[in-house]
């Protein structure tokens, strides 16, 4: 059986002050928040996420961002030139597999990394990575199994994925700076999820703290083998992949 685990939930952005950080314990059938710092805490971020790593025995960094990019246009643009075709569909072009996965599962898509300005919080979100293996000295590779044997690792997840497949995602959005009801109703439902040992209405009025708070327990689907995994494994390996669970809706 999976070790007790410290979960690090990062919602990834090109801007440092955007980005939000929790972190949570997982063990088998509990999933305990016992950290979500102030942006002044947390800053800069890759120093509090080492103090982490170096605290905990066996670490999971669940990342709010893409980790990979098509492969089908990494292939298209090796050698084309200014003013040719390229042949394969926009889909495949700017969508991985594991978005198309996502938008089957969930009805819900993501972001386009090959097109859309989330490919900058990709750029950032893979540096900030790095620099947190070079300065922690661990090689933190991505995890494909809950069961993995470093000391660390990371996967890439999606909150709002996670919000649809435990029915937690409100009819409205939850983003925008005004909508600080709507949060609050987010994280009552998000503490039948989780054991809250931290104040946390603090993310009421910070939508990057509540993403991070749900890549947290994106993190404990992952670990208790809850999270769908990738059919074509040498695709995601080149891809990336977002580890969502199958909706409730659908467990049975």
């Amino acid at each position: 059986m999976t070790d007790r685990t410290t979960i690090v939930g990062i919602d990834c952005a090109v801007d440092e002050k955007n980005i939000g950080v929790a972190v949570g314990k997982w063990s088998p059938g509990r999933l305990v928040l016992t950290s979500l710092p102030s942006q002044r805490e947390m800053r800069p971020v890759v120093d509090f996420v080492c103090r982490v790593l170096s605290r905990s025995k066996r670490t999971l960094l669940a990342l709010d961002a893409p980790l990979g990019w098509p492969e089908d246009l990494g292939k298209s643009l090796v050698n084309h030139r200014a003013g040719s075709p390229i042949a394969p569909a926009a889909d495949l072009l700017f969508r991985r597999e594991t978005d198309r996965f996502v938008r089957k599962r969930l009805c819900k898509q993501t972001l386009d990394v090959g097109a859309d300005r989330i490919a900058r919080t990709a750029h950032a979100a893979l540096n900030l990575l790095e620099t947190i293996r070079k300065r922690s000295g661990q090689e933190i590779p991505l995890a494909w199994n809950p069961s993995f044997k470093s000391s660390s690792a990371a996967i890439e997840v999606y909150p709002a994925g996670t919000l649809i497949a435990h029915r937690l995602l409100p009819a409205s959005g939850y983003k925008r700076k005004d909508h600080h009801g709507v949060r609050r109703d987010i994280l009552d439902r998000l503490k039948q999820k989780i054991s809250f040992e931290v104040e946390s209405s603090v993310a009421q009025h910070n939508a990057d703290m509540l993403d991070a708070i749900v890549c947290v327990l994106a993190g404990g689907d992952f670990l208790s083998g809850e999270a769908l995994p990738p059919r074509d494994m040498g695709r995601a390996e080149k891809e990336g992949w977002i580890w969502v669970r199958k909706p409730s809706c659908e467990r049975r």
